[in-house]
């Protein structure tokens, strides 16, 4: 969008988004997670919704610089206003996806329950997961602007060397489905845990599913930022 935006017309802006897509869960989340105009310049709140209650317990680096920081000011309303967008479009085309606006970002995450799942210490991408990937790239090519961070983690199970090989091959198994299927690898990160962070109890079957999880990070790209600050500073 290149129209010309004056003091008063970013003050309308706000206000409008501040009641746009309340009916949505995922921008409901926000509410509480995140509003890009106040929220302080750390990604900790997206690696906190991919992680869990671990992330101050040797998170992962790596993963942090792939998260970046947060886009303040009416920038970050302009860019919250897009993955809003986006957010509530995953969440209609997957209603079995846990879809989370945090920060600038979107976190999905998939288990057992929810439409993208492996057989027991499988890795393939069996027909019924492929289903709920194919919704997800028709989101992915929808909005171009963004990067891409899959993250694989497995329950307590078995060894835990075997495990972080296992999720390992899990979160790649979903970055090639991606790439394999028109989304440019350039967008496409891949990172792994294996048991090592959990979000549910593990001494239980239940907590044990969920952990079994795949997560998918959804984060504006150079572009989206730079647009976003051209368009506030005309």
């Amino acid at each position: 969008m290149k129209a010309f935006i004056n003091k008063t017309s970013i003050f309308m802006l706000v206000a409008v988004l501040a009641i746009s897509f309340t009916n949505c869960k995922a921008v409901q989340n926000a509410n509480n997670k995140q509003k890009g105009a106040v929220i302080g310049a750390t990604g900790g709140a997206i690696l906190g919704a991919i992680i869990g209650n671990n992330v101050g317990k040797g998170g992962n680096g790596e993963l942090g610089a792939v998260i970046g920081g947060v886009v303040g000011g009416t920038a970050g309303v302009l860019i919250g206003n897009k993955m809003d967008k986006q957010a509530q479009k995953i969440e209609e085309e997957i209603p079995g996806a846990e879809v989370e606006r945090v920060d600038d970002g979107i976190v999905v995450t998939f288990d057992e329950s929810s439409g993208v799942y492996f057989d027991t210490n499988k890795y393939s991408i069996n027909s019924a997961s492929q289903a709920t990937l194919n919704k997800l790239i028709g989101v992915f090519k929808e909005y171009p602007d963004t990067n891409i961070l899959v993250v694989g983690h497995t329950d307590s199970q078995g060894a835990e060397e075997y495990n972080m090989t296992l999720s390992k091959n899990r979160a790649y198994a979903v970055t090639n489905y991606l790439s394999n299927n028109g989304i440019s690898s350039g967008r496409l990160t891949t990172n792994w845990f294996g048991e090592t962070q959990p979000m549910h109890d593990n001494s239980t079957a239940e907590g044990r599913a969920k952990n079994r999880r795949v997560n998918v990070a959804i984060l504006p790209n150079e572009k989206m930022i730079e647009e976003a600050k051209d368009q506030v500073g005309k």
